[in-house]
């Protein structure tokens, strides 16, 4: 059985200020760089083998924190990235416009096609994710990876793993440092393939944590 990690970056600057990150990016808090110290103390003993993490620099420091503290190397992998929001990104939530909100609830409201102009559908974005999931597959034997990624990200990912379609309404709350774990085994009782053991765990945290989405 291959068990893998999921781990949301740690609180940014503009997670804090309310502002559209998307691919477009921004440094995280000290309260980040602390959420991912915590991470790398709660991981360090369980045998995290790979450090996977999104190119985009708020999810290259976390990962960096948690690789330290757990011996590894960090390789960073494009397809983790956060969903491209198009023209929204970098906006403060709210300074848009109805048209503009109007946009970015089809991201979250179970549009089947929903986008922000210019951006990605939560299919195209489910489509990457999953590639740079089952590239851990391939991995030597007896790996532990740990992704380190975004909350719409993983959201889609998890929530797609449990069957749902990517575009379904969006009802998995994956707050800033928050660990997931997914399996890939054969059982009796469950459908072969990848499972998910735990999502959104914040247990390891000793302050509340930010979603995404949080107003």
């Amino acid at each position: 059985m291959l068990q893998v990690y999921l781990v949301r970056h740690g609180e940014t600057l503009w997670n804090a200020a309310r502002r559209i990150q998307g691919q477009s990016d921004s440094a995280l808090t000290a309260k980040g760089e602390q959420q991912a110290q915590q991470v790398g103390e709660r991981m360090k003993h369980l045998g995290i083998t790979h450090v996977i993490a999104s190119d985009l620099g708020r999810t290259k420091r976390t990962a960096e924190i948690i690789a330290d503290a757990c011996g590894c190397e960090v390789t960073l992998e494009p397809r983790l990235r956060e969903l491209n929001m198009g023209v929204l990104e970098k906006r403060p939530l709210d300074s848009l416009t109805p048209e503009e909100e109007s946009w970015r609830a089809t991201l979250i409201n179970g549009t089947e096609n929903g986008r922000i102009p210019n951006g990605e559908s939560m299919t195209e974005l489910a489509a990457r994710m999953h590639e740079a999931l089952n590239a851990c597959l391939n991995l030597p034997a007896g790996s532990r990876p740990l992704l380190v990624s975004h909350g719409m990200a993983l959201g889609v990912l998890v929530s797609t793993l449990l069957g749902l379609p990517a575009w379904a309404e969006r009802r998995l709350r994956l707050r800033n440092c928050s660990i997931s774990r997914v399996d890939y085994q054969k059982s009796a009782w469950l459908a072969s393939g990848w499972v998910v053991e735990t999502a959104g765990d914040v247990s390891h945290l000793d302050a509340p944590a930010l979603d995404e989405l949080q107003r």
